[in-house]
């Protein structure tokens, strides 16, 4: 399968762009496990052409995790050209456009999955970007705004016309946010669509190898994004990619590996950034982690692992954890 001139290997599996969660140390590690393509935190196309710091820090890319791609959202048209063309200047392998963020401060301002509301402004957003830029450029969004305007089936079609090089789709509406079950029946009538010649990237719910077998058997979508259930555990992309190779479950590691994973992270987040914003950062990976659920009388140990401010503390903590 290719994205433009962007080859990979059979069943290829991608890191979903995922605010405050996606940075270069976490990419990283995900790449380190077999993520295929890594995605950077979404980018306020307002922000970076108003060269605000934070904003433009994101831009930050290595080599070691091509063929990265970054991602910005806005609702204007000049804004979103002008901040595409400044990401290309930070060489990613492709740009992504964002039409697929549920929170509220974006959707509720027409950006992100507020777009599902005024598909013809996506369209020339799309178009315009397309036009802008020499990097190729992809598009994330969902089946609709809600249950009773599912109108991805229609617009991937208007987008695919804009020249785009692949098309992400996350089963769900955007009013349904992150609840309830994504529906990959609408994925699946996009990828089966006969007018459609573009690679179809599967979002939503990729919980297990299992569950990311069946997505590309039952939908023959091109390539997957794993979001959420990577959090706290970037080793998914191992036991994902092992199914999907070999048709077995990779052989499990012990807790104690699966913690030093863990640490790592933590480390690498505070080279990179400093000891306090490395350890902030990395409190939402804790928090969700599957490495830690089912082991009794835990809360107050999760509760002292998400209040200490320094990593000696948060890793004696970590280093007394017993498995059950």
């Amino acid at each position: 399968m290719k994205i433009d001139t962007v080859a990979f290997d059979n069943y290829p599996v991608f890191l979903a762009p995922m605010e405050d969660v996606t940075d270069v140390s976490f990419r990283l590690l995900c790449k380190e496990f077999g993520a295929d393509m890594v995605y950077t935190e979404f980018i306020s196309s307002d922000a970076l052409i108003r060269h605000v710091n934070k904003t433009k820090a994101k831009l930050e890319v290595s080599d070691e995790e091509r063929p990265v791609v970054i991602q910005i959202y806005g609702k204007e048209v000049e804004a979103m050209v002008e901040a595409a063309r400044i990401c290309e200047e930070a060489r990613p392998d492709i740009l992504d456009l964002n039409f697929g963020c549920p929170v509220k401060k974006v959707a509720s301002k027409g950006a992100g999955s507020g777009m599902l509301r005024t598909p013809e402004k996506m369209v020339e957003i799309t178009a315009g970007v397309v036009k802008a830029v020499h990097v190729p450029v992809t598009v994330k969004t969902r089946l609709g705004w809600d249950n009773e305007s599912k109108i991805i089936v229609d617009l991937a079609e208007r987008l695919q016309d804009c020249g785009i090089a692949a098309l992400a789709i996350h089963g769900r509406t955007r009013s349904q946010m992150y609840s309830g079950e994504a529906d990959w029946t609408l994925i699946g009538e996009v990828k089966n669509n006969p007018r459609m010649y573009i690679p179809i990237i599967g979002n939503g719910d990729i919980t297990s190898p299992e569950i990311a077998k069946q997505a590309f058997d039952k939908y023959g979508v091109d390539a997957l994004m794993i979001g959420r259930a990577s959090i706290g555990a970037p080793w998914i992309f191992k036991e994902v990619k092992h199914y999907l190779i070999y048709g077995e479950r990779a052989a499990e590691e012990s807790f104690e590996y699966y913690l030093s994973v863990l640490k790592r992270q933590i480390s690498q987040s505070v080279i990179r950034l400093d000891e306090r914003r490395g350890i902030l950062h990395n409190r939402r990976h804790i928090a969700a982690s599957p490495l830690f659920k089912g082991i009794p009388d835990f809360k107050s140990t999760k509760v002292a692992m998400l209040k200490a401010n320094t990593m000696d503390e948060l890793f004696d903590i970590m280093n007394n954890i017993k498995s059950f």
